[in-house]
């Protein structure tokens, strides 16, 4: 993949903050290598590649990719992985990891709002837990168009903050950039949006993309009949579905650009 001259305007700052806070990091590089963490990665990897059905070696590109984990879960599995990160000590981390472990990742400091790539490059396109910390996400998501969502919100340590008013998430996200940043483990760049699938699904969709939920990729063969029957009545019935996707965790979205993989 070829890199493009980086973009710079009022929206997209030439001058990121490219550092990180002590607690952070050592948050993360733990957290980046723990069980939990690489099942989820690989089942983001295996639910992807199940609805795309079978490919060739895929360019994936991994945004907002911290200490590389999604990356390397990808390179493990003979496809060609890039990632771009702000934070440039959790990257050089990533570097270090996939040279221990033998892979070939293309790594780059720099922002989702302008990514070091050119037009219809990527095969795949995978932004975890990003979304939601970048106010401009708008630009984010027409960088992925162009190259080529699933935010999951488990930050702030506060109980239910997806429910908060959002006069009420305004005061935290000041509070965690100024005087309280461990509320947001001191991220440098918190959380300030929060999504439904319903809005990035219509977001999406206007941009050409097929988009399944959490329900659709949900994988039951082998589930006995009540699992199979109780994701089927989701899927058949708007409400219910509906009503899934607020008592559910996390939004998940998985875009599929019109064509299909290259």
């Amino acid at each position: 993949m070829k890199q493009n001259a980086v973009k710079t305007s009022p929206d997209f700052p030439a001058a990121w903050n490219h550092s990180t806070h002590a607690d952070f990091y050592e948050y993360y590089a733990r957290e980046s290598q723990t069980e939990q963490a690489l099942q989820r990665f690989r089942g983001v990897r295996d639910t992807i590649l199940r609805v795309l059905g079978p490919a060739r070696a895929l360019d994936v590109v991994d945004i907002g990719c911290g200490a590389g984990t999604q990356s390397m879960i990808w390179a493990e599995a003979g496809h060609r992985a890039h990632a771009i990160d702000i934070n440039e000590p959790l990257l050089s981390l990533g570097r270090e990891r996939a040279a221990q472990a033998g892979y070939t990742i293309d790594f780059q400091v720099g922002s989702a709002t302008a990514l070091p790539w050119p037009d219809a490059s990527a095969d795949v396109c995978i932004a975890l837990e990003l979304l939601e910390h970048v106010a401009a996400w708008q630009a984010c998501v027409s960088e992925f168009v162009r190259i080529l969502l699933c935010p999951l919100q488990a930050e702030y340590n506060l109980p239910l903050y997806s429910w908060y008013p959002a006069p009420l998430k305004r005061h935290y996200e000041k509070l965690a950039s100024t005087t309280r940043p461990q509320l947001a483990n001191y991220a440098t760049y918190p959380a300030v949006n929060w999504f439904t699938y319903y809005q990035l699904s219509d977001y999406l969709s206007a941009r050409g993309f097929r988009c399944l939920d959490r329900f659709d990729m949900m994988d039951v063969e082998g589930k006995g009949l009540p699992a199979r029957s109780v994701v089927g009545a989701v899927r058949l019935l708007p409400p219910v579905r509906f009503l899934g996707q607020v008592l559910t965790r996390g939004t998940r979205v998985l875009a599929l650009k019109n064509g299909g993989v290259k």
